[in-house]
């Protein structure tokens, strides 16, 4: 959960005009610890109030397109979502897990990339690094050991 964010003034700032259910998206996504599918996004706005599920996705577009929030891949041939990199949230690595489909965000400082020295090295703009790993998480393997014993 952000406590530093004030999702109204990022959503005008970046010139996303404020309505109810931008509000509330982007409120899901950044009280997240987590980057979140659209279904869970989905599935947690239905929850307080009825919202159509292209709905969600123009909105998700419209935040992604306005640098507002980050649309990540993962490795299930799907997409989650997390507030973008700003001054409150440091550029940072994901992991997927591949038996459960969860995503976890990693320590910004845990995987270095030394941007300068890629920059130089393919004399091009780099504009966007994103970087998954992909495994299986703590409780998938804790579960997976338990029917093993």
């Amino acid at each position: 959960m952000c406590r530093q964010c004030d999702y109204s003034d990022l959503l005008k700032r970046s010139g996303v005009s404020l309505t109810v259910h931008r509000l509330r998206v982007l409120e899901v996504i950044g009280d997240s610890p987590c980057p979140l599918s659209h279904r869970e996004i989905h599935r947690t706005l239905k929850r307080s109030r009825v919202v159509d599920r292209v709905t969600v996705y123009r909105i998700l577009d419209l935040l992604v397109d306005k640098g507002v929030v980050q649309r990540i891949s993962s490795g299930d041939r799907g997409f989650r979502y997390g507030l973008a990199p700003s001054s409150n949230h440091p550029s940072h690595h994901h992991f997927f897990c591949s038996v459960c489909g969860n995503m976890q965000c990693l320590d910004p400082g845990a995987l270095p990339i030394d941007l300068q020295a890629l920059q130089r090295s393919c004399a091009s703009l780099i504009r966007n690094v994103e970087v998954r790993l992909d495994g299986i998480c703590g409780n998938c393997l804790e579960n997976r050991g338990a029917k093993d014993n």
